[in-house]
């Protein structure tokens, strides 16, 4: 089996890297700039936000994890 190639994408990479932290700063300048009722409306690109730092967390602790593993697997 061979490993795909890796493109480098540099201003993509950058864009996707910054996308969940503006996604959750838009969602809290609406939720000050809103009155009332019409706050709810950022409430979901807070909470997908969030998910996906969340996700990213936890993404590249088990990423992490595994790179450990092997590397103590291969010192033996």
């Amino acid at each position: 089996m061979t490993a795909k190639p890796v493109r480098s994408r540099p201003l993509l990479d950058g864009l996707l890297v910054l996308s969940a932290p503006l996604l959750i700063l838009l969602a809290l300048v609406v939720l000050l700039q809103r009155q009332g009722r019409d706050r709810i409306q950022a409430v979901p690109a807070l909470v997908i936000g969030g998910g996906l730092l969340v996700a990213s967390r936890v993404r590249r602790q088990r990423r992490r994890r595994a790179l450990l593993l092997a590397f103590r697997q291969e010192r033996r």
